[in-house]
């Protein structure tokens, strides 16, 4: 099977994609001039915000995976181009050139209202306020309405294999509540969750991919030992990223990596 996968050389995508190469996939990998291709993967250069570009690269596939996306910017502008108009730019060469293939859209657990009832859930009304969660709920929708067979997996707090993202955390949750809990997924079972989507199991669905234990932010930072001011106010939005993962395990996920703490003794954190 033949693979087309953009973002290859992102956060997730560089850990994905040589562990697809390992299941056996045929790995396509659109960069942009100048950037790398992962070991073992077939480049072709071009980028998703230049539509002449993206014929070549889908040519041929039996499947993509869309992984390409912009969201640490003040530049909401780019947050559009990129996440949306990107994404129907490859809607449209897949129709053309590829309207078989299977479509396997990345997406986020952002989406979910912060007041949401309870964990976030497949068919929960969204409508987020924020430019990337809110690019990526309009191009699922562009997707969903493509008439080609998709796939939208949304991931939530994404870390692992050395990647930093964890590391990174204090910087953005200083003034959280200690016992704000959120899902988080290892990259390990990320591409868990994506051969699953190649292999037809998600097919015309939203799947919500999490581990087993939504951890709280006291605790992940006394992991990387920076504690945080421990505090016992009530938490005004409890269920603030934390998803529902349950329909993901009656479609055959299950996580390898259960727990942050099972990372941290493996260390593959």
């Amino acid at each position: 099977m033949t693979i087309l996968i953009t973002g290859a050389t992102g956060l997730v995508g560089e850990r994905l994609v040589p562990r697809l190469l390992a299941a056996g996939f045929d790995c396509r990998v659109l960069v942009r001039p100048g950037r790398r291709c992962p070991e073992g993967a077939a480049a072709v250069t071009g980028d998703i915000l230049d539509p002449a570009s993206l014929p070549e690269a889908v040519r041929g596939v039996s499947a993509i995976v869309h992984l390409a996306a912009v969201f640490r910017t003040q530049d909401t502008d780019l947050i559009w181009r990129s996440n949306l108009e990107g994404t129907r730019n490859l809607i449209a060469t897949a129709q053309a050139a590829a309207p078989d293939a299977r479509f396997v859209l990345s997406s986020t657990s952002n989406v979910y209202d912060a007041d949401t009832p309870h964990p976030g859930r497949e068919d929960d009304p969204v409508d987020p306020k924020h430019a990337y969660p809110a690019s990526k709920v309009a191009a699922e929708a562009e997707l969903r309405a493509s008439g080609l067979t998709w796939s939208v997996v949304r991931f939530p707090f994404v870390y692992g294999d050395g990647d930093g993202h964890l590391d990174s955390l204090p910087r953005y949750v200083g003034t959280w509540h200690p016992a704000q809990r959120m899902s988080t997924i290892h990259h390990r079972d990320v591409a868990v969750a994506i051969r699953l989507a190649l292999e037809g199991a998600f097919d015309r669905r939203i799947v919500n991919i999490a581990d087993e234990a939504p951890t709280s932010v006291y605790e992940l930072l006394r992991l990387l030992d920076a504690p945080m001011e421990s505090g016992s106010e009530p938490l005004s939005n409890p269920w603030h990223l934390h998803v529902d993962g349950s329909l993901a395990r009656r479609l055959g996920f299950r996580p390898t990596v259960r727990t942050v703490y099972q990372a941290l003794q493996e260390g593959s954190m």
